[in-house]
């Protein structure tokens, strides 16, 4: 059972509505309707009611204040991420699996001969709680040769993630949350923006989750479709995933636990543990897939 769904709190970053030829003849003030959409779509301005309720339910009780939206991609190279692609050490990536395409953070699989299973992870350098995470993604082209059936268009960005330099070589998931994305293959519905729990456990209305996968309720997007899914981060409280507009997945209390996840270090798990922070880390699983942004918005308590 799916907790209560409600709207997501913020706009999309600063995307600020244009006035056409038709909107200045037929409104007598455009301009007084261009400043309040650049307002609402910047975070000016007061909120909306279901705005309130909406971070009511995302935010813990503590007081915060959001900070501004930060690409954590610079469009230029991968300054700020290492790589950990399986069977080799963190920060090693000798078949160029990540890397920066006419401004697109693409994974790619033209240097491997076959993918063999080794999964990656392009971990960001630095750990968080309490955040909201912007991606926007698409997949193309054709799956990896050797690939996993399972594999075909599906990645994700793990969230609460263990650090690169705490996985053994052999090991094949950072122990995490992982928001999944997937794209259809013209047989039937297959959501994007759901949960999967290499690892880890959760729990949606207090009961605890039985599934690796925990399917969102968001649409099956095409091969070749840009997706934005926005994740909203309240450390080890409450986790939702927003896709147009709308929470399509929500849960909460976190912690270390489950498997599907091998060759790990035992001191990385000690199953039980709440799980508040951790690093973000984009996937490679065998599917080409680009990121057009990958934006940060950090909320740090107002008495700091």
């Amino acid at each position: 059972m799916m907790s209560r769904p409600y709207r997501h709190p913020y706009t999309r970053p600063c995307a600020i509505p244009a006035l056409r030829g038709g909107d200045l003849r037929r409104r007598p003030f455009p301009w007084i309707a261009l400043l309040l959409g650049a307002l609402t779509a910047c975070g000016g301005g007061e909120p909306s009611p279901r705005a309130e309720e909406a971070a009511s339910d995302a935010t813990s009780p503590d007081p915060a204040v959001d900070t501004a939206w930060t690409p954590i991609f610079n469009g230029q190279d991968l300054s700020g991420w290492t790589p950990k692609i399986r069977y080799s050490e963190p920060g090693l990536d000798s078949l160029d699996t990540f890397r920066v395409e006419d401004g697109l953070l693409t994974v790619s699989y033209d240097g491997y001969t076959t993918f063999g299973n080794r999964f990656g992870h392009l971990f960001y350098d630095r750990p968080l709680s309490s955040y909201d995470l912007l991606v926007e993604y698409r997949f193309l082209g054709e799956q990896a040769e050797g690939g996993e059936d399972w594999a075909r268009a599906n990645s994700g960005v793990m969230i609460h993630a263990q650090p690169p330099e705490s996985m053994p070589p052999d090991q094949d998931f950072p122990i995490s949350l992982e928001a999944q994305f997937l794209a259809g293959l013209g047989e039937g519905e297959r959501p994007t923006a759901n949960l999967c729990t290499p690892g880890t456990e959760a729990e949606i209305d207090g009961t605890r989750l039985a599934a690796h996968c925990t399917p969102s309720t968001a649409r099956t997007v095409p091969i070749g479709e840009w997706v934005t899914v926005e994740l909203i981060v309240r450390g080890g409280d409450r986790i939702a995933h927003v896709m147009d507009g709308d929470t399509v997945l929500a849960y909460e209390s976190p912690e270390i636990g489950g498997g599907v996840v091998n060759a790990f270090d035992p001191a990385a798990k000690p199953d039980g543990s709440p799980l508040s922070q951790g690093r973000i880390a984009l996937q490679s699983e065998s599917h080409p897939i680009q990121f057009r942004r990958v934006w940060l918005r950090e909320r740090r308590s107002a008495s700091r």
